[in-house]
């Protein structure tokens, strides 16, 4: 049987999707790249857009973002300016999108986000220990130290 879940998905960009959120993400990182495409795949109203944090035009739209804090945390871009990065992005999602409105009671919980934000940091940190292993066997997948 065919694994559809499985095939790669196009993921329209910001200038694609012009009216749409935008997600950075490591598109270096096969974890990073194969969990943006789940997310894709749950966008069913076209409210989101991908980009990859190693495209020239994340620097020349988002020059305050730092490289060492995106290969740290995926950001969100929303269309009115508002960023999230880490846990803020899934609290936020869990306001967008049905399949993420089971966390919402959780992730919006007032004075917890710091604990989430550890939580987010700790998996990222260890992202490529998670899911197959084999998908991050290049290292392609481990945060660098900052610099």
């Amino acid at each position: 049987m065919h694994d559809v879940a499985a095939q790669p998905v196009a993921l329209p960009s910001p200038i694609e999707r012009p009216s749409a959120d935008v997600v950075i993400y490591d598109g270096e990182c096969k974890f990073c790249t194969a969990s943006v495409e789940r997310l894709a795949r749950f966008d069913r109203k076209g409210q989101l857009s991908f980009i990859s944090l190693h495209d020239p035009e994340v620097t020349r739209r988002w020059p305050e973002l730092s490289y060492d804090d995106m290969m740290q945390y995926s950001y969100l871009c929303t269309v009115d300016g508002r960023k999230f990065h880490g846990a803020e992005v899934f609290k936020y999602l869990s306001t967008r999108l049905p399949q993420f409105y089971l966390l919402a009671p959780v992730l919006h919980l007032p004075g917890l986000m710091p604990l989430w934000q550890v939580f987010y940091r700790a998996f990222a940190k260890h992202r490529y220990r998670f899911g197959r292993i084999e998908s991050c066997a290049d290292g392609s997948c481990k945060i660098p130290a900052r610099r």
